[in-house]
């Protein structure tokens, strides 16, 4: 307990302190520009970590992984662009939040739910390592397709109006997951002689086009303010935000355990902890019609999510040396070069170095909540102001800035506009972004996962069993099999119920 309470006191010290505030300063600022995601920002920075103590360089790269997460937010938010990955699930309600005059109620609740995601995050990191991180070595080719299947069965929650262009878009983003070298195996699909597209379509680029471009066309032939302005006061309407995440506190909660689980498995990250829990809280809410129109329960759903991975993913990387999400490998790289050696050691031999960065960690957390309710604030009065002639070149500027330095190949930029006049086209047509991003990020794991299973299977001698016996499997087509037909029995109770209603 002595130890405990000396970390403590040691992630208090004025330069952990201001390691953790310029971390999440500088990991907000890159999470908001388009591209430039959350693994970019930890890899910019990490060679300026080299020169610290270790604590005190994993409290820096743990802060901008933090910032980074929740700065996606404000670029979904605004422009309709997730900022990073994750935040493509905060697009869906809370751009037209901002459209609607509540862009500053969004930028708050998106703040207030990060800072609930990263704490429980964080929390279970601290009270649940060693036991969460065994759960996560039970996930075998068969788990992550059944996983990627859940997150597929998702696609008629997205869905406005119309499941069967939200299902033919999502055939379209499992078309686009295909395009390349074969993630088993090694064949070459779809490329037509195209060496680029060998590596597959870059799912960031696309995401920046189908997202982005087709607000910008839009913005163009509009009339009037790109985004309207809010009646109240000008203030952080901390009171507002603050009943409504309190109102949702179960839900948020929900959502946070969502991301802490789904972060602490290998390979899957905030993208689909957003989507999964922005599915489950449309799934169970009793305002389901209003998401996708501004319903800031789906905002709060997405970031509380998205954020808990942050600690989730930490699980794995600290236990087993395992990355949990693109960004923790780049900080495993970085312990290494520290000569930390993961493991079960880490906590016994090197408890000092583990507990004073999730202490860490969790300053940072409580660091995010004043500097983004600030900062948000400003950014979203600052985009409102602005007109859009000015706004629209600074949009493209930034979104073909960001494409670009994914991979620094100019290809990617031409993709992004590619797939923004495609979007743009589809959107005209009746066809949602969502379901096609769904299927593009969904289609590698669930196909690379559906094949090893088959192979383990088949060098088994039993196939079926390899998919359908297996404990954790099970519970998760379960989860399928209610997510599926759960809706429709609904409905038809619903039904019955009105007719009998009306009969007496």
């Amino acid at each position: 307990m002595t130890n405990i309470f000396a970390d403590f006191l040691s992630s208090l010290s004025l330069v952990n302190l201001g390691l953790a505030f310029s971390g999440v300063l500088a990991g907000i600022i890159i999470g908001a520009l388009p591209g430039l995601s959350a693994t970019m920002a930890v890899a910019i920075l990490v060679p300026f970590t080299f020169a610290l103590e270790p604590s005190s360089g994993l409290i820096v790269l743990g802060a901008i992984y933090t910032g980074a997460i929740f700065g996606g937010s404000w670029s979904a938010i605004l422009i309709n662009t997730p900022g990073t990955p994750s935040a493509v699930a905060t697009t869906f309600d809370g751009y037209p939040m901002a459209k609607n005059g509540d862009g500053d109620l969004a930028m708050s609740i998106s703040c207030m739910s990060s800072f609930i995601g990263g704490l429980v995050g964080v929390i279970c990191l601290a009270l649940f390592a060693p036991p969460l991180a065994s759960v996560s070595l039970k996930f075998g080719p068969t788990e992550y397709f059944w996983l990627a299947i859940l997150g597929l069965t998702l696609i008629s929650t997205l869905a406005e109006g119309d499941n069967i262009k939200s299902l033919i878009g999502a055939c379209i983003g499992l078309l686009m997951s295909m395009i390349g070298v074969a993630v088993v195996g090694g064949d070459i699909r779809m490329t037509w002689n195209i060496s680029f597209l060998n590596s597959g379509i870059e799912i960031v680029s696309a995401m920046i086009g189908l997202f982005c471009i087709p607000v910008i066309l839009d913005l163009t032939s509009m009339k009037g303010k790109h985004l309207s302005d809010s009646e109240t006061p000008k203030n952080l309407r901390l009171k507002e935000s603050f009943l409504i995440v309190f109102k949702k506190k179960f839900e948020a909660v929900r959502g946070a355990l969502i991301g802490t689980f789904i972060g602490i498995l290998p390979g899957a990250g905030g993208s689909i902890a957003s989507i999964v829990s922005y599915g489950e809280a449309k799934r169970a809410s009793k305002n389901k019609d209003n998401f996708g129109k501004g319903e800031p329960e789906g905002l709060i759903a997405s970031e509380t999510a998205n954020n808990a991975t942050v600690g989730g993913g930490f699980i794995p990387t600290l236990c087993l040396g395992i990355p949990g999400t693109p960004p923790d490998a780049v900080i495993l790289g970085a312990l290494l070069v520290q000569g930390i050696r993961t493991g079960d050691t880490l906590f016994t031999q090197q408890s000092s170095i583990v507990y004073t960065f999730i202490f860490g960690l969790f300053l940072a957390t409580i660091i995010m909540l004043p500097l983004g309710l600030l900062m948000g604030r400003y950014a979203y009065k600052s985009i409102i102001k602005i007109p859009k002639e000015v706004l629209i070149p600074i949009i493209i500027f930034l979104t073909i800035i960001g494409s670009y330095s994914i991979q620094n190949n100019i290809l990617n930029v031409y993709f992004m506009f590619f797939f923004g006049l495609v979007g743009w086209i589809l959107n005209r047509a009746g066809f949602k972004a969502s379901p096609i991003v769904l299927g593009l990020v969904l289609g590698q794991i669930a196909e690379q996962g559906f094949v090893q299973a088959y192979i383990i299977g088949n060098a088994q001698d039993n196939i079926l069993a390899n998919y359908f016996a297996r404990p954790i499997s099970i519970i998760l087509v379960i989860f399928i099999l209610m997510g599926l037909f759960l809706p429709a029995l609904k409905k038809i109770y619903n039904r019955k119920k009105n007719v009998q209603t009306n009969q007496r």
